[in-house]
């Protein structure tokens, strides 16, 4: 048998696959959304993983055991318990994948009720290996019609839900009273003014309107950046709220940023790090593309959960006319103002009783000790 040649190609890594996080509070009707989508062809070929199999009632009956904790269902899904690890459970799949035990093109994760989004999507984002193997299609939050006004007031959880989703799907809208249609709708756009909100009992959560959320879509060869970052909605950020300050939602805002000059690659990680390490805990979510001097022409894309930022990605070309840095926050008890005064003070914008860009990269009692 002769020896490989030392030019021999090089393994293709596999395409990551699409991580899709279904999220709502206790009683939202996260489950019965998922025994409807399990019976749909589209998502065949698909991973879910659940809590336990004894917490969540799937319609369907499990037709044959894959391996210790994935079990294949009469749909073609496979279903994961996850006991408490989620990068246990994740890795499992991909063992078995690779393993030819099992076959899927895309993970479906349902968290508990009460749980934050955020950590779900950390363990994707700043995982390694999964960080090769995945990437994040998005988050889908149900909330309840009748019971939803109630909820946000009474748990910060589910209002860190629906402020972070891609999708909203309503629930039960067909036991609500118009009243209280109106009312949740309304503050929803409010919490959150770019996620469409689908009706589920009139069959508007459909799996082409709640996947595919995400940067990536395989079969585009450039991405559509526009969409993802749906800037518009939140261009008209000032929304007003109701000023009941022991309102959760009071302590949520969105906005944008965004400038025509080319940013040099090194302020914009500084004031990225800056950002970061001051008010980490505070950025539920951070969306943009941005053009950097040393290469305008290739924009680079970023995506942030708190404190973890997913490796960059640069772009071969812009995806549209529009050539400008955009940023898109959506924040926790964290004003636009601040956000905004330190990204101006690093483009060099001057301002009466701000400090610039030199004050706050040299000053030896910023978090990252100065420059």
């Amino acid at each position: 048998m002769s020896e490989a040649s030392p030019h021999a190609e090089r393994k293709v890594p596999p395409t990551p696959i699409p991580l899709t996080v279904l999220t709502g509070f206790l009683g939202a009707g996260k489950t019965t959304l998922l025994n409807g989508l399990l019976k749909d062809p589209a998502l065949a070929e698909t991973a879910v993983i659940i809590n336990e199999f004894g917490e969540v009632p799937l319609d369907h009956l499990l037709v044959e055991y894959v391996s210790d904790n994935i079990v294949l269902l009469q749909s073609g899904c496979l279903c994961c318990t996850m006991r408490g690890d989620l990068v246990d459970a994740l890795e499992t799949l991909l063992r078995d994948l690779d393993n030819r035990r099992c076959r899927f093109r895309r993970v479906l994760l349902e968290t508990t009720g009460l749980a934050d989004p955020a950590p779900v999507l950390h363990t994707a984002m700043s995982h390694p290996y999964l960080l090769l193997r995945y990437r994040i299609d998005g988050v889908v939050t149900v909330v309840d019609a009748v019971n939803g006004e109630a909820t946000l007031d009474a748990h910060a959880e589910a209002v860190k839900q629906a402020a972070v989703a891609d999708r909203i799907v309503l629930s039960k809208t067909d036991l609500a009273t118009t009243s209280q249609l109106g009312q949740i709708v309304a503050r929803l756009r409010v919490l959150n003014p770019a996620a469409p909100i689908l009706d589920a009992a009139k069959g508007e959560a459909t799996p082409d309107r709640l996947l595919g959320s995400g940067l990536y879509d395989p079969d585009k060869k450039i991405p559509d950046v526009k969409k993802w970052l749906a800037a518009e909605a939140y261009a008209d950020g000032h929304q007003h709220h109701h000023q009941d300050v022991n309102r959760h939602d009071e302590h949520i805002g969105s906005f944008v940023l965004s400038t025509d000059e080319a940013i040099p690659a090194g302020t914009f990680d500084v004031f990225l790090e800056l950002l970061r390490a001051t008010h980490g805990s505070k950025l539920l979510r951070l969306k943009g593309i941005v053009k950097f001097a040393e290469m305008p022409d290739t924009p680079v894309v970023l995506h942030g959960v708190q404190h973890i930022f997913h490796p960059t990605a640069r772009l071969d070309r812009w995806p549209d006319d529009d050539h400008r840095t955009r940023l898109v926050f959506i924040t926790r008890d964290l004003p636009e103002r601040t956000v905004r005064e330190l990204f101006e003070a690093f483009l060099g914008i001057a301002a009466p009783d701000r400090a610039d860009r030199a004050a706050l990269t040299d000053n030896p009692l910023v978090p990252f000790g100065g420059r």
